[in-house]
């Protein structure tokens, strides 16, 4: 499975229902700073390529719909979760972003096979960067190891929309959330459920993950899902 011009609202485009995730349980990888910056569980810093970075600006630029752009990456049946098919060191590395919101990234994991349908299938939620959208100091090629996987593993990612409280220097776990699986986001249309898309860059084998981080039927989105860039790495054990 694994490796935004504003959009006006559309006659007739069904309302979004908020989704609650009462029953889930938050974590962090480690302690971060008052920025919401990992303090001491960032990896080996890896070197985003200026060619990458041109490369995501003519995929995904600013202020640019996608469903204009490159629908493909929208209609395709692939989702942004990590399927482990044998015990993995897995890790995420920041990229980018381009949202005035102060949006975290965090990550869930479920058995493969049994995709959740609903929050409450959701059990465990963690933080891999409690700021990754405006103001955040996180420098485009820092990485985190989030983990070591067991086959059968699947690993969904969500954003967490103004998930970094500034004035209280703590994540709000009450923000909007948008995953990975349409089926946990709050739009009822079918056609506007996705805010996670998966773009590959042949010429370094990576899939950067492109989330949207404002409910698609809303007036102010613009469907450019740049707002947070990051990329997976699944190292295999021996």
């Amino acid at each position: 499975m694994f490796v935004l011009a504003a959009c006006k609202k559309e006659k007739n485009t069904p309302a979004s229902v908020p989704v609650s995730f009462t029953a889930t349980s938050y974590a962090f990888l480690g302690s971060y700073d008052d920025s919401g910056k990992p303090v001491n569980y960032l990896g080996t810093k890896d070197v985003i390529s200026s060619s990458l970075t041109s490369f995501l600006t003519s995929t995904l630029p600013e202020r640019t719909d996608l469903r204009k752009s490159n629908p493909d990456l929208l209609t395709t049946k692939a989702i942004a979760d990590i399927a482990i098919t044998r015990k993995s060191d897995v890790s995420v590395t920041f990229v980018s972003q381009g949202t005035g919101l102060t949006d975290g990234v965090a990550y869930y994991t479920y058995p493969t096979g049994s995709s959740p349908t609903s929050a409450a299938d959701i059990k465990n939620i963690t933080y891999i960067f409690p700021l990754a959208g405006y103001g955040t100091t996180l420098q485009s090629g820092d990485k985190v190891k989030i983990g070591t996987f067991e086959a059968g593993t699947s690993i969904g990612f969500v954003l967490m929309q103004s998930g970094w409280d500034a004035a209280k220097k703590a994540v709000n776990n009450n923000a909007v959330h948008f995953c990975s699986n349409d089926a946990l986001n709050p739009e009822v249309d079918p056609n506007l459920k996705k805010h996670a898309v998966l773009i590959n860059y042949n010429p370094e084998s990576k899939i950067l993950i492109g989330f949207e981080d404002l409910d698609r039927t809303a007036s102010n989105c613009d469907h450019d899902f740049n707002d947070v860039v990051v990329y997976a790495t699944v190292i295999p054990g021996t």
